[in-house]
């Protein structure tokens, strides 16, 4: 060999003695989930959140909106977001409540996604923080299944949320705590989530369309309790729940929540989840 060949020279040499070229390694890509009905208010804000998080974090991401028979400006706000952001629209002809919408979200996600990338689920009146986004896919990628933001670990803070709210989520943690403790999990049922894709991915191949058989607010607690029985490794990270921020109204109705709740825990308690 010619000791004085540049090495561009001594690369293509040795290209032509191997021709396979090392294999290439695409970074993971954030499958973003939004359930939105009638969310005209908030969701533009949401999305501009969004698309700054990701620009700092470098992600690749799609976002992913369902829109649930809104009868506001709700599609019209997420298609016109699609000319300057990579946002997808499903929308369902008649509100469905939350846990079809979800559904439908997740294994849209999941049809799209490769098993290493991320798919994460957000409240869309722009309550949860877009900039948290990168703490917990790098959970996921530190291997955690599910990350959870948390409002019960040490630096959550929770902002102008009705003290009703607040009883309801606080007694929910307690109850599931006590029937279904699971390791890694304070906040069974925040809405602000981000999964390995493999894991939900498996969760549809299982379950099929019942990983999500709630159609309200309980949902978020179903998924948790099915992907539970997976032997899914959970992590949280605190979570700065900011319900002032929240555009129009709730569409929580507490006491149907607290009711609908209380009987997905006794089905699962009584199934063997």
């Amino acid at each position: 060999m010619n000791l004085q060949s540049d090495p561009q020279s001594l690369l293509a040499e040795q290209r032509q003695r191997n021709p396979l070229s090392p294999p290439s390694y695409p970074k993971s890509k954030v499958y973003v989930v939004l359930p939105a009905f009638n969310e005209e208010q908030a969701l533009g804000a949401l999305l501009n959140n969004l698309g700054e998080a990701f620009a700092d974090s470098g992600w690749p991401y799609e976002v992913i909106v369902v829109d649930d028979g809104s009868v506001d400006a709700t599609a019209e706000l997420a298609g016109q977001y699609g000319f300057q952001m990579p946002v997808h629209l499903l929308k369902h002809s008649e509100n469905m409540g939350l846990g079809p919408t979800l559904r439908d979200g997740l294994r849209e996600a999941a049809e799209l996604a490769t098993a290493r990338d991320v798919i994460l689920t957000m409240d869309a009146d722009n309550t949860h923080p877009a900039g948290l986004i990168d703490s917990m896919v790098r959970r996921i990628k530190e291997g955690s299944d599910i990350v959870i933001a948390s409002r019960f670990r040490d630096g959550a803070q929770v902002v102008g949320v009705p003290w009703n709210r607040l009883f309801l989520s606080v007694g929910a943690r307690m109850l599931f705590s006590l029937i279904f403790p699971t390791k890694g999990v304070r906040d069974y049922t925040s809405g602000y989530r981000a999964y390995r894709a493999e894991a939900i991915q498996e969760g549809f191949a299982h379950f099929g369309d019942n990983l999500v058989s709630e159609t309200g607010f309980s949902c978020m607690a179903d998924v948790l309790l099915k992907l539970r029985s997976r032997k899914r490794v959970f992590s949280e990270v605190p979570l700065i729940l900011r319900y002032d921020q929240k555009g129009g109204v709730s569409k929580m109705k507490v006491m149907r929540t607290a009711i609908l709740t209380l009987k997905l825990l006794a089905r699962h308690r009584f199934a063997g989840v």
